[in-house]
């Protein structure tokens, strides 16, 4: 089976490592490809990180309406060609066929966003801050920018940095994750039709030795990335120390409070669709369900009925909602925290464990599963799952539930459902996260706004997407200019 080339300096090129991996279909344990894996890799980092620079100098000066253009093309060429993305992503991601359309969807909103940089990074201008001294600010590129996705959403992510790095006048490298590098590898023929300088982006393969080439190259300036808390810690310490920029998305416990006055038809539905989503491996899924005050368990029987309701199987296949998690090391985890779950005390309302898809057996597939009552202190609480596990909590007030919210480590998401104009306006003022929800299950920014995180979900100031991104992707230099006539040659 062939390796998976490298993209540098605008060819594809074979890694200088010979070391291999394997891509794993996680729905049938096929191996889909190869791709590079070892130290080498480094070198394959060094190289991209050169060309880079060399296409730094030139992209840069390049007009901003001119270096949207090719993001017009980027945008028709990913529409035209979605569906056999999708099914890539479904492919080596394994979550389901619709999920994988709405993953790039989004993907391309981004790009719309990125394409309207030219007035994103317009400045400011004072004239006469004092008699004839001008004072202005100036976005200017910060240089040789990388990025180092995730498993999760291997198309969508690196949207949230790629077209805006280029808009603003850098040059990029992604190193994907090694789990799923068909993706962006389908989506780098594409880039490689664009009309760009040779070098200006780049993809390089490898694990923990490229990310390392990257943060310690001292021509690499910045650095985004998404991924657990653990990592995106250590990915923000060495890239700040070695002097770079870092916006470093980490994990989540997404709680979701539930007030008896919901509707329960619509809030049922959304809670499912916001748990179970790809299979629960997503910065934004719900966990934590707090039901307040459902003394009678309408909200619970409601919410066990939905789950029971989702299909899981391979993500191709017609009708099915839910796939199985990444790697048969992700389903013994998943099932090893809701064993401790129950050995805390939790009562076991769904289980999903052990389960079999005909005609998939090897998958890595695990059920919706529900657990009721765990202990506030118990480490499921706690614990970033990253797996179709929904934790029910009752509480009998919204500031009980606020409060538990906010004693959450992390802060990527909180949500709320309720009829009440009193309470959703408390909740969005108290809580605790970065995006928060109102009668939404998944509070996830559109691309024009910031993908927001606070505390142990995000390192650094500034976020992907949006404004964030234009500043992030951008330096200011501030200008303070005097012009006297005596010294003003006249023609």
């Amino acid at each position: 089976m062939e390796v998976l080339k490298n993209y540098i300096n605008g060819t594809w090129q074979e890694s200088r490592e010979k070391q291999t991996k394997d891509v794993i279909n996680p729905a049938s344990q096929e191996i889909l490809a190869k791709v590079p894996f070892g130290e080498n890799t480094n070198l394959d980092v060094k190289e991209a990180v050169s060309a880079a620079g060399v296409a730094l100098k030139e992209w840069r000066n390049v007009p901003v309406m001119k270096r949207v253009q090719p993001l017009y093309k980027l945008k028709q060429l990913i529409e035209e060609n979605i569906e056999e993305i999708a099914k890539l992503i479904t492919l080596e991601c394994g979550k389901s066929y619709a999920e994988s359309v709405a993953e790039m969807q989004r993907g391309i909103e981004n790009i719309e966003t990125a394409c309207a940089t030219p007035t994103l990074m317009q400045s400011e201008f004072s004239e006469n801050i004092a008699t004839g001294i001008d004072e202005f600010m100036i976005r200017q590129p910060v240089g040789v920018c990388a990025c180092i996705s995730p498993f999760n959403f291997p198309g969508m992510i690196p949207f949230w940095f790629m077209p805006y790095a280029l808009a603003c006048g850098n040059s990029f490298i992604l190193k994907p994750s090694e789990k799923v590098p068909l993706t962006m590898m389908k989506v780098f023929e594409l880039i490689d039709q664009l009309d760009l300088p040779k070098g200006l982006i780049n993809l390089v393969h490898g694990g923990r030795e490229s990310v390392d080439a990257l943060l310690d190259n001292s021509e690499v300036k910045a650095i985004s990335f998404v991924g657990s808390t653990k990592v995106a810690r250590y990915i923000y310490q060495r890239g700040t120390t070695n002097g770079k920029r870092v916006q470093a998305q980490g994990g989540a416990k997404n709680p979701v409070i539930v007030m008896p006055d919901a509707d329960i038809e619509m809030t049922t539905k959304i809670i499912a669709d916001s748990v179970y989503g790809c299979a629960g491996q997503r910065c934004l899924a719900a966990s934590n369900i707090v039901t307040v005050g459902d003394k009678n368990g309408q909200i619970r029987d409601s919410l066990v009925e939905a789950a029971k309701k989702k299909t899981t199987g391979f993500g191709l296949k017609k009708g099915v909602e839910m796939g199985p998690v990444i790697t048969p090391e992700s389903k013994t985890r998943v099932e090893q925290l809701i064993n401790k779950g129950i050995d805390e005390g939790a009562n076991l309302l769904l289980d999903g464990r052990n389960a079999t898809i005909s005609g998939f057996e090897k998958g890595n597939f695990i059920k919706p599963t529900i657990l009721e009552n765990v202990p506030l202190d118990g480490e499921v609480i706690k614990t970033e799952i990253f797996g179709p596990v929904m934790s029910l909590l009752p509480m009998n007030t919204i500031d009980e539930a606020i409060d538990f919210v906010n004693s959450n480590s992390y802060g990527n998401m909180a949500c709320l459902f309720t009829t009440s104009g009193l309470n959703a306006r408390t909740f969005r003022n108290r809580a605790n996260a970065g995006n928060i929800g109102i009668n939404i299950g998944v509070a996830a920014p559109m691309a024009q706004f910031p993908f927001s995180g606070w505390n142990d979900s995000f390192f650094g100031d500034l976020h992907g997407q949006g404004r964030h991104a234009i500043e992030f992707f951008t330096q200011t230099k501030v200008v303070i200019e005097r012009w006297p006539k005596e010294w003003t040659r006249k023609f």
